[in-house]
């Protein structure tokens, strides 16, 4: 959410913003309902104060008495009035208020959606096979690592089992993403995925993203992704300037209903409704360079672990129409998928300035004492099974193995191949 005064002054500015990134908003109508907000909330308060003072001459009063309470009593039917139309003015307001999107920073290209995404770097060199490379859904089955008919048989449209070393290679890819991260001083924590409406409202996936999560019968939703309920933490608080930057690796289950994803990755380990994250999560100083700054490192360390897994991949810049309503500017990680010939997303790494912590009430008390709203950020350290993809297809073998990461082996007892 943005501050409604810097909307006040920079209407043109909001407007574009909402045209970049394809959010129907008419600004000038939000302006008009927050013109008309003001003005009967100043009435009301002019009325309250009226009122009090009503009925501190009552308390005192002498012969006039009758009328002053009458007085009073037609200021109680009005004021009454005016609160109503008030109330229902404050709801157009900030149903208008929550579509309004962030401002996409000047180095962000323009663009539809992902296909005019920006390329902006490219790591390690694709496998030279010479012999005819397998997917991943081939792979998984003839090496016994997973069961995808059974997992659909158990758990419906996109259900899957994990089975033998494709459990102990998630296992040892979550350990490995958390222990690279951690070295560059990033506390480690689980997170629910079981999280009520607060959270979601402010990190932005609620309400224009309710229909792709899963809602229970007491009202809460399951999360997407740990980031919700790591920024959800610290909702409501005032932290210590001496606290900052805070830095998360958060591990979460998460679950996504893929709605509008009809007919998209409808086999296979790319598009799922349940999976497991290593996210990172940092809040910092209400600074754009120091948010730019924590952008780049976040993005270092997700490299940093694709790098240690040697899996050829790119980083993109995303275009205005691939950011969510939040972000200010996003990274998207895709790895190299041989049985596709082409690179798909394994991570996003995404800053806000304030957007999330105005809606979550997140602050911190600067050097000066004073009170301010913290930036935050957030980004895929790891994202499994999605992961298994580009690592079983780049290091398989003609004999139908597949090697297994250098660096995975100490967390496979030294194992070096999957037979």
């Amino acid at each position: 959410m943005l501050d409604i005064k810097f909307i006040r002054e920079n209407k043109d500015l909001v407007a574009e913003a909402a045209r970049k990134k394809q959010i129907k908003l008419d600004v000038s109508e939000l302006l008009k309902i927050d013109e008309e907000r003001i003005k009967i909330l100043t009435e009301v308060e002019q009325m309250r104060a009226r009122q009090n003072q009503v009925s501190e001459e009552i308390a005192r009063a002498g012969d006039n008495r009758d009328s002053l309470i009458d007085e009073m009593k037609t200021l109680k039917d009005e004021l009454q009035i005016k609160e109503e139309e008030l109330k229902e003015l404050v709801k157009k307001w900030q149903a208008l208020m929550i579509l309004v999107p962030n401002i996409p920073d000047a180095s962000v290209p323009e663009g539809k959606d992902d296909s005019e995404n920006l390329e902006h770097k490219v790591w390690g060199e694709k496998p030279k096979f010479n012999f005819i490379p397998k997917g991943h859904i081939e792979l998984l089955q003839t090496l016994h690592l997973g069961d995808l008919d059974r997992g659909i048989k158990v758990a419906g449209f996109r259900g899957y089992f994990l089975k033998n070393e494709g459990v102990l290679l998630s296992y040892a890819l979550w350990q490995y993403a958390n222990d690279v991260v951690m070295k560059e001083g990033f506390q480690p924590m689980m997170v629910p995925a079981l999280v009520r409406p607060d959270p979601f409202f402010g990190t932005g996936y609620l309400p224009q993203g309710e229909e792709d999560l899963y809602k229970t019968q007491d009202g809460d939703f399951l999360s997407g992704t740990a980031e919700v309920g790591t920024m959800g933490y610290f909702m409501d608080e005032t932290l210590p300037f001496e606290h900052l930057p805070v830095k998360y690796v958060s591990f979460s289950p998460c679950f996504r209903r893929e709605a509008g994803s009809h007919g998209k990755d409808t086999k296979g380990l790319i598009r799922l409704h349940e999976f497991y994250k290593v996210e990172q999560v940092v809040i910092c100083e209400a600074n754009h360079e120091e948010s730019v700054r924590w952008h780049e490192a976040i993005l270092a360390n997700a490299e940093k672990i694709m790098q240690g897994l040697k899996i050829p991949y790119r980083v993109v810049v995303n275009c205005t129409g691939d950011l969510g309503q939040g972000q200010v500017k996003k990274y998207d990680i895709e790895a190299w998928v041989p049985s596709e010939n082409k690179y798909r997303e394994t991570h996003s790494i995404s800053y806000f300035h304030d957007f999330q912590t105005r809606r979550l009430n997140l602050k911190y008390r600067d050097k000066e004492g004073k009170t301010r709203l913290a930036h935050s950020l957030n980004g895929t350290a790891l994202a499994s099974p999605r992961i298994l993809v580009p690592l079983l297809e780049n290091y398989q073998q003609a004999d139908g193995t597949v090697i297994v990461p250098e660096v995975l082996r100490p967390y496979l007892g030294g194992r070096e191949v999957i037979r």
